[in-house]
């Protein structure tokens, strides 16, 4: 090891000792720059994760931790996300990121190489003022599991469009709707629910069930009821206008836009990875959940247009044969990650209300159960926008000044300009780690 490595990591902290001396690698970044340029570098870690950070001339002494979000194989190191990357870096941030160990569901590995991302970065420039984390989608949850650690290397926490409600708890909340879709709509398909064979495979059978189910009222209705299980919104287009609050129709259309991904999430990495089924719809009373959602009027409405008995479907998905689920499985989705919601740093969470892919009850979930687990820590600002992770600059911006205005002064301030007040439905399957799950 050499001496000087050991040297800096010192001055960083006793956590930066700790791995560096694991064995992160650092190398030189491939081109000399000019000194008024930014000043990026490279390395790779030591389990092969590989790592790239950019120092702004200007740099305000903060650095933003970028986790990216899921990927089915290890993408190259990125250290912001592109839309946003040139702007944070004119207004004086420091920026760095890893591309973690492995691709898919990688929050085993994401954590750590995340931490000794930021002990590279200290090693390779100076020692950070104020370290933000930040990321989209899984890359925000990724960011919850390290503002809840308690090695405290992060200043705050900046989750944007994530799956914040947990591993577990968002894939039961899945597992509902698309339990429901497929006993309704399509019992006698290749569909499956869990033990998938192929994730792209299985989504191709879901999208010609659904397609054809579009075709009619009744199909139109039974999607309804699978997509509110599920937890989708009734806005998810980007580019499209916000439904009536009493537009079932319309609402009903964006569903299903986004019902095959929204629904029918990723299972094969996680499942290879928890050793087994971790997500169960055993006991669960799908008039109590409907009833739960918030949304049976919704429903009701469009089964009435359809001609159809809603208690009687009700009635024959309360009937049907369940998943279970294998404790050691479930256990390993709780550990990587299913939050506590008990974050040790200023958390601010951030949503489009109309997000087809990370259901907005998600964030919900997690501001609920941590204004009781770590009051003041945590709070959210909402996009009156739709689409997945569709936020503009300037948004990511106005958040990150969000947090620090929270950082300085040691309140949340009012929402800024921009952001609207939105209580999105329930999490129908809440789960926090070291409590009850539903």
């Amino acid at each position: 090891m050499r001496t000087d490595i050991v040297r800096a990591a010192r001055r960083a902290g006793p956590i930066c000792v700790a791995l560096m001396l694991a064995g992160a690698t650092l190398t030189p970044g491939a081109a000399a720059q000019s000194p008024g340029a930014p000043r990026s570098e490279t390395g790779e870690l030591a389990d092969g994760a590989s790592w790239r950070a950019t120092v702004p001339p200007n740099w305000n002494g903060t650095l933003l931790l970028w986790s990216h979000g899921y990927a089915r194989t290890r993408p190259a190191a990125e250290d912001a996300p592109a839309a946003s990357r040139e702007a944070l870096l004119a207004a004086g941030y420091a920026i760095a990121g890893s591309s973690y160990a492995e691709g898919g569901w990688a929050l085993a590995t994401a954590v750590p190489d995340q931490e000794a991302t930021i002990a590279a970065f200290t090693q390779r420039f100076s020692k950070p003022k104020r370290t933000i984390a930040w990321g989209y989608s899984m890359g925000a949850l990724v960011t919850v599991a390290l503002a809840e650690r308690p090695s405290r290397l992060l200043d705050g926490a900046l989750p944007m469009c994530g799956s914040i409600g947990g591993a577990v708890g968002m894939m039961n909340m899945a597992l509902d709707g698309a339990y429901a879709f497929r006993t309704l709509l399509a019992p006698d398909s290749a569909i499956r629910l869990t033990g998938v064979d192929d994730d792209l495979v299985n989504a191709k059978r879901v999208a010609a069930v659904l397609a054809a189910a579009q075709a009619t009222p009744a199909g139109r209705a039974r999607t309804a009821l699978a997509a509110v299980l599920a937890g989708l919104p009734g806005w998810t287009t980007h580019d499209g206008s916000r439904p009536g609050d009493d537009d079932a129709t319309a609402q009903e259309a964006e569903m299903a836009k986004t019902f095959a991904m929204g629904t029918f999430l990723p299972r094969v990495d996680q499942e290879q990875r928890a050793r087994g089924v971790f997500s169960s719809n055993a006991g669960i009373d799908y008039r109590a959940q409907l009833q739960l959602s918030e949304r049976r009027a919704l429903v009701a409405k469009l089964y009435a247009a359809a001609g159809l008995d809603l208690d009687r479907d009700l009635d024959a998905l309360n009937a049907g044969q369940r998943v279970s689920a294998d404790p050691a499985a479930t256990r390993y989705m709780l550990d990587n990650y299913t939050p506590n919601a008990k974050p040790v740093v200023p958390t601010l969470a951030v949503q489009n209300i109309g997000d087809g892919l990370t259901s907005p009850s998600l964030q919900r979930a997690y501001l609920d159960a941590a204004e009781h687990r770590a009051p003041k820590m945590a709070s959210g600002l909402w996009v009156a926008a739709a689409g997945h992770c569709t936020f503009t600059t300037p948004t990511v911006l106005a958040s990150l000044h969000q947090l620090e205005a929270r950082l300085d002064t040691g309140k949340w301030p009012a929402p800024p300009a921009g952001f609207v007040a939105y209580v999105p439905p329930p999490m129908l399957r809440p789960c926090i780690r070291d409590s009850a799950c539903r």
